[in-house]
């Protein structure tokens, strides 16, 4: 009989807090109970990330060196083909190779080059297709298919210490299982629509280790964490009452939004996601997702009236929708203030509702991960590709530039729809060859919006303003990175920083008939600003 080692392995798609490797974690975590049968077991959680750049060699090399008998793969569709080569590569030893995750649950008959196929939920399953082999009983078939299981039976990884979430400097947390929704572009929609729940008792203890590991902050899986408003109130609570120090991320869906909802998010350190995907009824029809643009507004309202950070996604290359209509689409989620959005091309996933449909739909797109939309009926391949430029030039701009506190002010100026000015923007980037630059420093960022604005006000003969906006741009980029970096920035400014960060900033043109000149530098530390010295005539 071979050892009884078994090493449990993913590759995340960076290296970053958001990125832990929680599916293979709870493989492994639900592999140990096992020990009470084989005491001689070992089960090791081995994880790499694509920002590595290693080779389908050098993981190979790795994961040999754990001498396992059994290698259990958590398959993604960003590591689906590195995985499967390296699989091939620890085949030619004699070892056992079974593949699992999302990926695998979508298509199963696609990974029979592995030894054993694991479709849907697969903690018990995999589990006892172990136990199986590590008695010598090995199995004829070679997909199996786990079903949803009471999460009261299955053991938390965090608890186990199985995964380390000092290791990444952030967790993820799962607090529930299913979906009642059927976003037909999404996994879920051929899950389990049934939403269950993890005990609130489990929940409070993984989060007493969060609190302990000193974890900065927390990204919370729920695909809709808002869908049971009392469930969310109740933990809310608990975690302003534990973890005031942790910043949250949760998922939520606008229609569950309610005041008494909003009002406990205002207690803790949070950032909402919200799914919009469009802004077009009929568009969002297509793929099984109802909208109320009126109800959508007013529930986004009660966010900003409660000062809540929030952010949109949004897919391009939908059925029915066009270049015209993606556009329409940030147009309108720019003017509900949020701040940030993300901006994705549709995929295809195998195991979707959509990927059942696209041939019916004129959908083309790419076989091979990410399987991202080529071209529609509505949207053509230099469409899609200009939507992919605006979609970086907006994430740049606009979320990675923080500009939500002054991005309309701007726009009301110029007389301009956002979508436009994201247009001009991409060109500036792409004569500057900055267009697919990654920006990592915010002062970067900063100085490229103040160079693009002077640029454009200079063509609307608008230059007038440049001081006012480049100050407010300035003095709202040193808050920001004061708050979230703990940055200390001196600045020099034309106007008074109280009149900077009054109301009437927001009418530009308001502001530079009535505001004074008030030439002065401020040290803006500690989420606060210090004159450094002022002007004579102040």
């Amino acid at each position: 009989m071979k050892n009884k080692s078994i090493t449990v392995c993913t590759v995340l798609v960076e290296n970053s807090p958001q990125a832990l490797p929680l599916g293979a974690a709870c493989i492994a975590s639900s592999i140990k109970t096992l020990s009470s049968d084989f005491t001689d077991l070992k089960v090791n959680l081995v994880d790499f990330n694509l920002e590595q750049k290693l080779s389908v060699e050098q993981v190979t090399n790795i994961l040999l060196s754990q001498n396992s008998y059994i290698y259990c793969f958590s398959i993604f569709v960003w590591n689906k083909e590195l995985l499967s080569e390296v699989a091939k590569n620890l085949k030619k030893t004699d070892c056992i190779c079974i593949a699992g995750g999302p990926e695998v649950t979508a298509n199963p008959k696609s990974f029979l080059d592995f030894d054993f196929v694991i479709s849907g939920e697969g903690e018990v399953v995999t589990k006892n297709l172990i136990k199986r082999i590590l008695n010598n009983d090995l199995p004829t078939e070679k997909i199996f298919y786990g079903k949803r299981e009471s999460l009261e039976n299955l053991t938390s990884p965090y608890l186990d210490k199985t995964l380390n979430p000092k290791k990444y400097d952030g967790a993820l947390w799962e607090l529930a299982r299913g979906c009642p929704f059927k976003c037909s572009y999404c996994y879920e929609s051929k899950g389990d629509k049934k939403v269950e729940y993890f005990s609130l008792d489990r929940i409070k203890k993984e989060l007493d280790i969060f609190v302990e590991n000193d974890i900065k902050q927390i990204f919370v899986l729920d695909p809709t964490y808002n869908v049971d408003k009392s469930r969310a109130i109740k933990l809310l609570d608990y975690i302003r009452q534990k973890a005031k120090q942790i910043f949250f991320h949760f998922e939520c869906r606008a229609e569950f939004i309610s005041d008494e909802l909003a009002k406990a998010f205002s207690k803790i350190n949070c950032s909402l996601q919200i799914g919009l995907q469009s802004a077009s009824e009929e568009v969002l029809k297509t793929v099984n997702r109802s909208f109320n643009k009126k109800d959508f507004i007013k529930k986004i309202s009660i966010l900003n009236d409660y000062g809540i950070i929030f952010g949109f996604d949004l897919i391009y290359g939908l059925p029915k929708d066009n270049y015209e209509g993606f556009k329409n689409s940030i147009d309108f989620a720019i003017s509900l203030y949020p701040n940030h959005i993300e901006l994705f091309c549709l995929s295809i996933l195998p195991g979707t509702s959509l990927y059942d449909d696209a041939n019916k739909l004129n959908l083309k797109y790419n076989t091979h991960p990410p399987y991202h939309v080529i071209e529609s009926d509505t949207f053509s391949k230099v469409e899609i590709e200009k939507a992919r430029k605006i979609s970086i030039a907006c994430n740049l701009f606009y979320s990675q530039g923080r500009a939500v506190t002054w991005f309309n002010s701007l726009m009301h100026l110029l007389k301009m729809k956002p979508s436009n000015f994201f247009e001009k923007f991409v060109l500036f980037l792409e004569n500057k060859k900055l267009l697919d630059k990654e920006f990592c420093n915010h002062k970067e960022i900063e100085k490229l919006q103040i160079d693009f604005i002077n640029k454009i006000l200079s063509e609307r003969n608008l230059s007038k303003y440049f001081n006012l906006i480049k100050d407010i741009i300035m003095l709202n980029g040193a808050l920001t990175r004061s708050y979230a970096d703990g940055e200390n920035t001196e600045l020099s400014l034309s106007y008074h920083p109280d009149d900077l960060m009054s109301e009437y900033s927001q009418d530009l043109k308001f502001f530079l008939s009535n505001a004074q000149k008030f030439s002065c530098k401020v040290l803006v530390k500690n989420n606060s600003i210090k004159f450094v010295n002022k002007s004579n005539n102040c």
